[in-house]
């Protein structure tokens, strides 16, 4: 990889104290009688509002960092970046870095990006021999010294005004990835219907699949926290265009916090994206993200202050994986009690194998499934305190047997399975509360996913 102009030595900041003095210093604009306008600086739409030059003190390194990978792109490149660079010289009013990806072009557009970053301030060229948006994007993200990543399409299809908003709730804490969306209330989108209908049954199946909060995978304007970049990145095994959409929902199963923006979007005509071949891949891709979500390799080891602000994980969705397993653990255990007793085993003897059997595979499915932990970090402790409340169960199942012994001498096995089954309700209840509130507590779990 190769880079043109100088890259400043990284250093750990805390984001809110880099942003302040930049933030009191475009306020100190607004006040002074120009203020930062809205307006879409698309060709053709002329602002009514005078645009204001924030006053940025510049820095060793910058704040936010905009990534426009490029592959073949020497038509629209010059003037997109011209463009961008414009609107965050003027309307922008945090210290800022454009990084043209090259990936693999073999036409102009890597004589047209060098002498971009040499006529523009704050513009420099990162160049890769191998193609793939989501490569250029790891190998630029992976090595910025700015405290927020973002990246957009080279087309600029996404309006600029929605990048302060993109990257704000980045800088002050509030989230860990923002993205664009063309989905949600309040964007406005000028695209063909078949782009259209693809971008929703594509989105439409990542929320069956996976449960998802956000509702654009594939919008090319999206910001990341640099701390959380860097952890995810290597997590994330795509290059191309599925790359987006991993990010996402390793980041989502992982309980970071992901801000939607609405935005205004104008379709590129010339988009020369193989719809069908990235449509195949895309679901190649939520194959394989399903798979190794399944065998609990999703996890990743956040930074302290990311994971103790990670959102808390619903009760809802906690409940229905509980009783899920728990109808699962309840046709295993009334299979088994069932044999050990047409074996001859004692109903007491029946009750605890099968419990302790049930148990088990019950514990090691709700540890992964329903309060997503993986790894071997607890598990002992875990499985020790299981099996506390494994105890818990079978003295009320089995207090419901001897009752049932007491009162019917000979009741039968079917009566029996009844009795406990009945028993377990108040068990259940028990196991789940103690599990939420002891065994699985947040707080207890350092490394763990947070599944939705």
């Amino acid at each position: 990889m190769n880079t043109v102009s100088p890259t400043p030595e990284p250093g750990s900041r805390v984001i809110a104290s880099r942003v302040s003095a930049e933030a009191d210093a475009a306020a100190d604009a607004e006040c002074g009688g120009g203020r930062m306008t809205g307006a879409r600086a698309d060709p053709g739409v002329t602002s009514t509002e005078p645009a204001v030059a924030f006053p940025q003190q510049r820095r060793p390194s910058p704040v936010v960092e905009v990534v426009v990978p490029v592959h073949n792109e020497q038509e629209a490149l010059d003037g997109s970046i011209r463009r961008l660079h414009d609107y965050l010289t003027h309307r922008f009013p945090f210290d800022w870095r454009i990084t043209i990806a090259d990936n693999a072009s073999t036409d102009a557009t890597p004589i047209i990006a060098q002498r971009l970053a040499a006529d523009l301030g704050r513009v420099r060229l990162t160049r890769l021999e191998a193609k793939g948006r989501g490569r250029a994007l790891r190998a630029v993200w992976s090595s910025s010294d700015a405290d927020v990543v973002a990246y957009m399409d080279v087309d600029l299809s996404s309006g600029l005004e929605a990048l302060l908003p993109l990257v704000a709730p980045l800088l002050s804490g509030h989230s860990d990835v923002a993205i664009g969306s063309r989905l949600v209330r309040g964007s406005r989108v000028v695209r063909g219907p078949k782009r259209e209908i693809i971008s929703r049954c594509y989105n439409r199946m990542l929320r069956m699949a996976f449960r998802t909060s956000f509702r654009d995978a594939q919008c090319g304007f999206k910001a990341v926290r640099a701390d959380v970049a860097r952890v995810l990145l290597p997590a994330i095994e795509n290059n191309q265009w599925f790359f987006d959409t991993e990010l996402l929902l390793l980041a989502e199963r992982n309980g970071l916090r992901i801000h939607e923006v609405p935005v205004d979007w104008i379709d590129d005509p010339d988009s020369r994206v193989d719809v069908v071949a990235t449509a195949m891949e895309d679901i190649r891709g939520m194959i394989r993200v399903a798979r190794r979500i399944v065998a609990g390799r999703a996890g990743v080891d956040l930074p302290p202050d990311v994971r103790a602000a990670r959102l808390p994980r619903g009760m809802g969705r906690e409940l229905r994986m509980f009783a899920a397993i728990g109808v699962c653990s309840t046709l295993a255990y009334v299979v088994l009690y069932a044999l050990l007793r047409d074996g001859g085993t004692s109903s007491f003897t029946a009750n605890f194998t099968a419990l302790l059997v049930t148990a088990v595979g019950n514990t090691w499915a709700n540890r992964r499934l329903t309060f997503g932990h993986v790894g071997g970090d607890g598990a002992i402790r875990e499985f020790a305190e299981s099996g506390v409340v494994f105890v818990l169960g079978l003295a009320v199942s089995s207090v419901g047997l001897a009752l049932l012994h007491q009162v019917w001498g000979s009741s039968g096995v079917f009566v029996e399975i009844m009795t406990v089954l009945f028993s377990g309700v108040l068990a259940t209840v028990m196991r789940f509360v103690l599990m939420r509130a002891w065994v699985f507590h947040p707080a207890r779990s350092p490394r763990r996913n947070s599944p939705r």
